[in-house]
């Protein structure tokens, strides 16, 4: 029995540590269209929101460096209508330094782990531009980044299978 014990606590020592540091973060690219200003509307008008997120991530030149980054589309209108209020695009990027994490896994790490550290600066800015604009601050609601991923990995095989057949 202390021999097995012994040999988890080899295996322990032995799988690579996994190391990841955020290096830094920065807005790539932001819009937000004020529609609703612009036609000089006013008056109280409750939001609807749409949101729609892609993510990317890409190797950077140095070693152990990664760039991931979160594209977010929101599109407003008022409840029961067709009017547009806002429209907020927003590109928000982390450079990551990650190593010990296996190759089969490292790309499931970068688009799920990766983006959960940067959730909560970019749910700021959101919330910052939204009540800058006029608007109740949009809190968004938390991102199931596993399901986004196996979502788009769904999605790319049945677009494979599509393409073979």
């Amino acid at each position: 029995m202390a021999e097995d014990g012994a040999q988890e606590n080899t295996a322990a020592q032995t799988a690579p540590q996994i190391q990841m540091r955020v290096l830094g973060q920065f807005i790539r690219d932001m819009s937000f269209e004020n529609v609703m200003a612009q036609k000089g509307v006013s008056g109280d008008v409750q939001p609807e929101i749409a949101v729609q997120v892609n993510l990317d991530a890409k190797k950077r030149p140095a070693e152990h460096q990664y760039e991931v980054s979160i594209k977010l589309n929101l599109k407003s209108k008022a409840k029961g209508m067709e009017d547009i209020l806002f429209l907020c695009e927003l590109d928000y990027c982390g450079l990551f330094h990650v190593e010990g994490v296996a190759e089969d896994q490292l790309h499931p790490f970068l688009m799920i782990e990766c983006p959960r550290m940067l959730f909560p600066f970019l749910r700021r800015i959101v919330s910052d531009i939204t009540r800058d604009g006029g608007y109740p601050p949009v809190n968004l609601d938390n991102i199931d980044f596993v399901s986004l991923y196996r979502n788009e990995l769904m999605r790319r095989q049945a677009e494979t299978q599509k393409t073979q057949a």
